[in-house]
């Protein structure tokens, strides 16, 4: 399939992007120790994330803390969302000795969630993440993890020992090569017997060896729909693409997602009405 080439986007139908980013250097410097410092068409400030969502047909948006840019500095990412009206909710990253009463603050504040990212930072940059999970549970916070290849296999007993509800990034980032019996992919598909985990269809160009759109991913994203179902699986851009393989655009991977869900109840379900009630959106 030809980017170039694909169907007009239905801007009507209602959207929810699960996984996005916003990017001001100008209003909020990057925090001096991070590793990555977006430029170019990689900044993203929240006024232009607004336009482009119009023209897309996203109404509400989940806003992810970046590690790049920003790291635990969450001031770009909380202004987003009070200025946004009832547009945005966030994930935010927060130390280990946040107290109580700080995730509090941070839910008042549109949070829904605190971001562990294991695939970046590896599994040793998290210890006492476990206890730190109940603490989320107790709190109702999300824990999303991004992972790849098998670290959701060593992570799958303290998931299923958790109280906390899970927002599974990319797909999981599953190691392709392994095949649909990897023992990553595996245990990733065997979480859903928890009804606890959620997972994003997205990120693909974080985990397919292909270019756009990427059909080695085919069978994996096949048998996530099977066994997550509609009620548990969740659509995102991973806008604006920090280092990207290639261009990616939105309208593109709209398509992507029609092609892999075919079911119009699913695909509303999916865009619109799981998220809606997973992060907490209000009618407008």
């Amino acid at each position: 399939m030809n980017p170039a080439s694909q169907r007009p986007v239905d801007v009507a139908f209602p959207k929810i992007d699960t996984h996005c980013h916003v990017f001001d250097p100008l209003r909020f410097p990057y925090s001096p120790d991070v590793a990555y410092r977006p430029t170019g068409g990689e900044i993203a400030p929240a006024s232009y994330w607004r336009q482009l969502m119009d023209s897309h047909g996203i109404r509400h948006a989940l806003l992810v803390q970046p590690n790049s840019g920003y790291g635990a500095d969450n001031r770009c990412l909380l202004d987003a969302i009070e200025t946004g009206g009832n547009r945005f909710k966030g994930i935010a990253i927060a130390d280990f000795s946040c107290s109580d009463a700080e995730l509090q603050e941070l839910k008042a504040r549109g949070v829904v969630g605190i971001a562990h990212n294991f695939a970046l930072l590896g599994e040793d940059a998290y210890p006492g993440h476990e206890k730190f999970w109940q603490r989320l549970a107790a709190a109702g916070l999300l824990v999303q993890i991004q992972v790849r290849d098998d670290q959701i296999l060593r992570l799958a007993p303290a998931i299923r020992n958790s109280p906390a509800r899970f927002l599974i990034d990319h797909c999981g980032r599953p190691g392709l090569r392994d095949g649909l019996q990897g023992a990553g992919f595996s245990a990733l598909l065997a979480l859903a017997e928890t009804g606890r985990c959620y997972i994003k269809l997205s990120g693909f160009d974080k985990f397919s060896a292909l270019e756009y759109p990427y059909p080695d991913a085919d069978r994996h994203v096949a048998e996530i729909l099977a066994a997550y179902g509609p009620a548990h699986c969740l659509w995102a851009s991973d806008w604006p693409h920090l280092r990207a393989r290639q261009r990616l655009d939105i309208g593109a991977l709209l398509e992507l997602f029609e092609q892999q869900v075919t079911d119009p109840a699913a695909r509303r379900q999916i865009l619109f009405d799981t998220p809606f009630k997973l992060l907490g959106f209000q009618p407008d």
